[in-house]
């Protein structure tokens, strides 16, 4: 496995950034402590209303986790589908690449289980991150 870089980005109610990154080898059960680390600092995006992104919305890579988790918590999805209710959804556009870079990331985490050929793959959510929806990056 190729080493990867974890960043994890929060805004708290009073404008402070909290940066976490992580580089290295990452594992679910690294991945997991970040998270546990992110939610006792009050960054779960469920437990701490006061977290915003700098601009006050949402970012599309966060829309795009809400969607999957609201409409495909079970479900087999293409990113065809994503596309379609995102843009239902925030009555916005966005770009089919855009969403296949996400996915394709969500996947590489182990936050997505994917099939198929690459011109028809499908996603669902992998087991034991149903309500993660914070910011995170991998690059």
């Amino acid at each position: 496995m190729p080493a990867r870089k974890m960043r994890i980005e929060l805004f708290d109610s009073e404008g402070n950034k909290y940066s976490i990154a992580f580089e290295g080898q990452v594992t679910r059960e690294k991945a997991l402590r970040l998270l546990d680390l992110v939610e006792i600092l009050g960054g779960a995006a469920g437990a701490n209303p006061g977290i915003s992104t700098a601009a006050g919305e949402m970012p599309k890579y966060d829309k795009v986790l809400t969607l999957i988790q609201r409409h495909f918590p079970i479900a087999w999805f293409s990113s065809r589908e994503i596309q379609s209710v995102y843009e239902q959804e925030f009555k916005e556009p966005i770009s089919l690449s855009t969403v296949a870079t996400y996915l394709s990331r969500l996947a590489n985490k182990g936050m997505l289980i994917k099939t198929g050929a690459s011109n028809r793959l499908k996603y669902r959510v992998a087991p034991g991150f149903p309500h993660v929806t914070m910011k995170q990056q991998i690059t």
